[in-house]
């Protein structure tokens, strides 16, 4: 038995990193090791912060031991709790990596709770941000230096790493499906909770909105769609918190005579909620400008609906083309011939079939055991 500290978002804070962070702290638990949490006092100050909160309304998981100890703007903070940590003498800590805004404070860290005999590994979701600034590098050059070996989840990350420090041992396992949100409802059920027509066919653009998810890649396919007749009978469900300015949006809706085409709930979707989203659904769009891998494909897989993703980052690796889905080049009149051909050539039980063999790629147990070094996966 190995005692753990996984240090990144976790409750009281909302989200897929958090959500993830506490499903692989459950896992690890169950293969009979000893672990802990440490969150964050303060993850971004509010005025950084594009959403509506940062928090879960959710109580506390009681299954879980979590400690909110990181102030990501505090330098003191940073030196206190590395010592802290250091202190606690863990076999290993797992550090999750996304933003180079929170390097300094991660690294910081890192450096001061390292001590002989304690593996700091990081688990990276993003090396290189979305949207970029001149200081990305040299933060997550920072970062990188104060860490041991990484695990990642897409090749694409990997590679990325492998730029920065070509020496350090990288072990992949793709992204988990996640599994907490419940089985998949009736779909006539789902579409009266959502308040929506059950009548209609339903594609789905689900989680935060940011510019880098090309949401108005996706409205520029729905008009070329609609000029061909295609969306006849179909709908663009987008569920989802808004982190740019949604009347952005809007304009373009209006411009491209989408109003009765496109219902936008501008929220963040508690996990009670989910499933009702995925069942309504015929299958879930990514038409993403950049990517690494991505949460929502893997809330899709859980669902058993097919997707349909953009052919950046490491979404092709998840997506199978023509078997759990299609792959369209990033680019509006893509995604509309990839979209018009699952609704006019899609094999349902074919898309079915070929879910249900690639989900079992995707096991909390996998990723542990290469979080942890038992089964290195190159």
């Amino acid at each position: 038995m190995a005692k753990l500290l996984l240090l990144g978002p976790a409750h009281p804070y909302r989200g897929g990193i958090a959500a993830s962070t506490e499903q692989l702290a459950r896992t690890l638990q169950q293969h009979g090791h000893d672990v802990e949490l440490c969150t964050f006092t303060l993850q971004y100050p509010s005025l950084l912060f594009p959403g509506k909160s940062q928090f879960s309304l959710s109580p506390s998981p009681p299954d879980l031991t979590i400690y909110r100890g990181i102030n990501s703007i505090n330098p003191f903070n940073w030196m206190i709790q590395g010592r802290r940590i250091r202190q606690k003498k863990y076999d290993q800590m797992v550090v999750r990596y996304w933003t180079p805004f929170l390097a300094p404070a991660l690294a910081t860290v890192c450096r001061f709770a390292k001590r002989k005999g304690m593996r700091v590994t990081a688990l990276v979701d993003n090396l290189i941000p979305h949207e970029r600034h001149f200081w990305d590098t040299s933060l997550t050059r920072y970062f990188i230096r104060s860490v041991d070996d990484f695990v990642v989840m897409s090749h694409q990350v990997k590679e990325e790493i492998c730029a920065f420090s070509p020496g350090k041992q990288i072990r992949y396992s793709p992204h988990p499906i996640y599994d907490i949100y419940g089985i998949k409802i009736d779909r006539v059920e789902a579409a009266k909770q959502l308040g929506l027509d059950a009548s209609q066919r339903w594609a789905l653009f689900f989680g935060l909105v940011r510019p880098y998810k090309g949401l108005d890649w996706l409205l520029e396919a729905w008009a070329i769609l609609k000029s061909r007749g295609a969306a006849s009978g179909k709908k663009l469900l987008v569920g989802g918190e808004f982190y740019e300015n949604e009347d952005k949006y809007r304009k373009q809706i209006a411009q491209l005579g989408l109003k009765d085409d496109i219902v936008i709930h501008n929220r963040f979707i508690p996990d009670n909620q989910v499933a009702a989203y995925f069942s309504l659904s015929d299958v879930a769009v990514q038409p993403y400008k950049s990517a690494t891998q991505s949460g929502i494909t893997q809330i899709a897989y859980h669902f058993e609906i097919p997707m349909i993703v953009t052919d950046v980052g490491g979404l092709a690796e998840i997506v199978p083309d023509g078997k759990a889905g299609y792959v369209a080049a990033p680019n509006p009149q893509a995604v509309a011939e990839a979209i018009e051909r699952f609704y006019t050539d899609g094999d349902v039980d074919r898309f079915a079939t070929g879910i249900k063999e690639e989900k079992v790629r995707f096991s909390w147990d996998a990723l542990a055991q290469v979080v942890l070094n038992q089964d290195v996966v190159q």
